[in-house]
């Protein structure tokens, strides 16, 4: 049997200007959470948790946090762009040019904007990345700059691949043995 190891993440070597990044995997919001991550998160703006108030408003209904959608779009790139990342230097100009409800499903994609060495550190290079997170129609929702460091080829943290131990074979107990004899006399 072929073991065969699982997608470990990208490195500096591996990104380039142009590059475009359709994350796999898609989300459907659901109402609990947006309101957990509302409470979590300690905003007390009703537009997020009370139907309500909500309906008073243009939208007619509660929007989905906004630093949630933020979240979860950063959270889809990270197979592609940041599973080895050393640290996020920044996100920069965030744009929510159509609002969120629970319901909608966010998909996300990102295009490399550029890459550079870093003059501080020889182990990680620095990436911007521009992401767009958009609903199931096609509709943007948002957009953001990030900047993060990534690690080079050879220097990122090893994760421990510990393999399960092997099956032990069953241990007879003496009374288990005692009782296997007194059966195998008793056949007799």
């Amino acid at each position: 049997m072929a073991v065969k190891a699982g997608w470990t993440g990208r490195v500096f070597e591996d990104f380039s200007v142009g590059d475009v990044y359709e994350h796999p995997l898609g989300r459907t919001i659901l109402d609990a959470d947006n309101t957990w991550f509302t409470l979590l998160t300690q905003n007390t703006n009703p537009i997020h948790f009370d139907e309500a108030w909500s309906a008073q408003t243009e939208f007619g209904k509660p929007l989905v946090n906004s630093c949630l959608t933020l979240a979860l779009v950063t959270g889809q790139s990270v197979t592609d762009l940041s599973q080895n990342v050393m640290a996020n230097l920044g996100w920069d100009e965030v744009r929510l040019p159509h609002p969120v409800f629970s319901g909608d499903t966010i998909y996300s994609r990102s295009e490399i904007l550029e890459v550079r060495e870093s003059k501080s550190r020889t182990n990680v290079g620095i990436v911007k990345a521009r992401t767009t997170g958009f609903s199931q129609d096609g509709t943007v929702v948002i957009e953001y700059l990030r900047t993060f460091m990534v690690y080079r080829r050879g220097h990122t943290p090893v994760i421990a691949r510990v393999a399960p131990a092997a099956p032990k074979a069953a241990k007879t107990t003496t009374a288990a043995k005692a009782s296997t004899v007194a059966k195998s006399r008793s056949v007799k």
